[in-house]
């Protein structure tokens, strides 16, 4: 065992030195691949000793790959994600051993805010580099010894689940004859994550008292908002690696009840669907729902929740029709207004754009939109986009050579016959309907 800090210093920098050519495909923070473990095991009342596992050298090199391909942008203390490997080089000894201790307390989360295609807002809190380094490796112990005991109806951010099969269980439950859906929505509910109770469920699992306080460290930091931290006695900021897992862990008390009571539902983070088969049951449901979340000390909003007929409500972005006797899911009509919302701001017919650069920023934003719904079973709404967006890129074409109403120009067969599918295909702009 070496004897002198200069030493550990040296063997833990060579520890945590990774392939600088390791660059992979960066899987967002919403997705599942991140919380792949690089430890496994079960859940174990009381089970000790996690910290150790958070400080692994296996797991600290997994959780820093991780947090390197997820990239985004710098906390309070301006580090960026390039900045990471230089700086555990030197500082990983002593947050080790921080860690180890139960001394570390984390930095002020930076706050984001971003407005909701629906109107309002909703609050990020960006954790600085080492906060989201250290939540992802206390997520990749975590989440192995949680998953295996949480409901097969809940679908967000768990490993190999997410919306898509959300949305065929959905469609699944409503083919058998549950026509009327219980679509509950959580007011605030990151905002309102109650502190005491969701430690209290960890603390019946977790016998690790260095790891509880420093998951009640993460949950009360406070958020920097003009120069100075506001403390947080509740909610869990959006935007740690941590946080989704924390989400499920609370939650999961009303999906264990849901299922004892055996109905059939559909949970994805704070979005759950039960489905039924009359409007008495739902509104039963309803009822008991607002008793199960009200004892987590969370709300209901009434304005967006319902019982009512699964033909009137979206989940996940689609909607449902019937077609041929049977139920089928589609693109909701909230989410086609607001992908052509998208599509407007990027083909914005400005000056000093050639039609080449409008074509390469298109493609990633449809590619990845394409990809996402492409659940939806209505290829003639998906060839009528196809069309729309042909006729802006014709557009902005028209405009650069041409006089007069370019929009109506635009439409015409012959510049259509000018400009075929082909050409559009060679811009690399992707066909939905495809």
């Amino acid at each position: 065992m070496p004897t002198h800090l200069d030493e550990v210093m040296s063997q833990m920098s060579r520890q945590l030195e990774l392939p600088l050519g390791d660059r992979g495909a960066a899987p967002r923070l919403v997705r599942s691949e991140e919380t792949e473990s690089a430890v496994s095991g079960v859940r174990t009342p009381g089970l000790s000793g996690l910290m150790e596992r958070v400080v692994d050298v296996s797991n600290i090199r997994t959780a820093l790959k991780r947090v390197k391909r997820n990239k985004g942008s710098a906390g309070v203390d301006g580090m960026t994600v390039g900045d990471l490997t230089e700086h555990l080089r030197w500082a990983w000894p002593r947050l080790r051993e921080q860690l180890l201790d139960g001394s570390y307390k984390p930095q002020p989360v930076r706050e984001v805010r971003l407005k909701k295609p629906g109107g309002g807002e909703r609050m990020l809190g960006i954790p600085t580099v080492v906060d989201r380094f250290i939540q992802q490796a206390i997520l990749q112990v975590l989440q192995p010894l949680y998953d295996p005991t949480f409901s097969e109806h809940s679908y967000g951010f768990r490993p190999r689940r997410g919306a898509h099969g959300a949305v065929k269980q959905a469609c699944a439950f409503a083919n058998e004859g549950r026509h009327v859906v219980v679509d509950v929505d959580l007011s605030k509910f990151f905002d309102r994550v109650h502190h005491d109770v969701l430690m209290g469920k960890l603390a019946k699992d977790i016998g690790d008292k260095r790891l509880l306080r420093l998951i009640r460290r993460y949950l009360s930091v406070g958020v920097m908002r003009l120069g100075e931290a506001k403390e947080r006695h509740q909610g869990t900021p959006q935007g740690g690696p941590l946080s989704p897992l924390l989400a499920n862990i609370l939650l999961d008390e009303v999906d264990q009840e849901l299922s004892r009571r055996g109905h059939a539902f559909v949970r994805y983070a704070d979005d759950l669907n039960v489905f039924v088969r009359s409007q008495r049951a739902g509104e039963r449901v309803m009822a008991l729902l607002r008793k199960l979340f009200g004892q987590l000390h969370l709300v209901i909003n009434e304005e967006k929740s319902a019982v009512a007929k699964v033909f009137t409500r979206t989940f996940l972005g689609f909607a449902f029709w019937r077609r041929r006797g049977r139920v089928e899911v589609r693109v909701s009509d909230k989410a086609k207004k607001a992908m052509k919302d998208k599509v407007r701001q990027l083909t914005r017919r400005q000056t000093g754009r050639s039609l080449q650069d409008v074509a390469k920023g298109l493609r990633s934003f449809l590619l990845g939109w394409k990809n996402y719904f492409r659940l939806a079973e209505t290829p003639s709404v998906f060839r009528s986009l196809d069309e729309w967006i042909r006729h802006r890129l014709r557009a902005i074409r028209w405009k650069q050579t041409g006089r007069g109403n370019w929009w109506r120009h635009s439409g015409t067969k012959d510049f259509s016959f000018k400009f075929p599918i082909r050409f559009f295909d060679e811009l690399g702009v992707p066909q939905l309907v495809s």
